[in-house]
């Protein structure tokens, strides 16, 4: 029998069922977030590019490329997300001026207001599983 190069860290049962809680709060926080979108008249992808731009880091203007990349997409699935996004009338684009090979996506008046009503329930929802994130987080056994 031979040795494995890196042994196997040991993991306990409380780690295994730490990562199980995890992982459950995020998909019903997902499920949740679905619904929400849903109910807003927005595919949860549509919510998720509104979010995108508007929580851009930095604040500055956001390129197709740049969202492709915080939705984790590729390019050429963001620049149909931004296509049915602008037929919805929740973005323009405009021509970069500096590098006229860019466009730059910002949100409408329509996308900021559903997004402003999305972004309070799901902060609502947030402060109300923030406990259980917390608890998760810090490794420490439940009471």
């Amino acid at each position: 029998m031979t040795t494995p190069k890196n042994p196997r860290p040991e993991i306990s049962l409380a780690d295994y069922q730490r990562l199980s809680e995890f992982r459950y709060l995020l998909r019903r926080f997902l499920e949740f977030s679905q619904v929400q979108a849903n109910d807003a008249g927005l595919t949860p992808r549509q919510h998720q590019a509104l979010l995108a731009i508007k929580g851009y880091p930095g604040g500055g203007p956001v390129a197709v490329g740049d969202l492709a990349e915080r939705l984790r997409i590729r390019h050429h699935s963001a620049v149909e997300l931004v296509n049915r996004l602008a037929e919805a009338g929740l973005v323009v684009r405009d021509q970069d001026k500096a590098d006229n090979r860019r466009v730059l996506l910002q949100l409408t008046p329509l996308a900021d207001d559903r997004l402003a009503e999305l972004s309070v329930a799901h902060l609502d929802e947030l402060s109300r599983i923030e406990p259980m994130l917390r608890r998760l987080l810090s490794r420490r056994e439940p009471s």
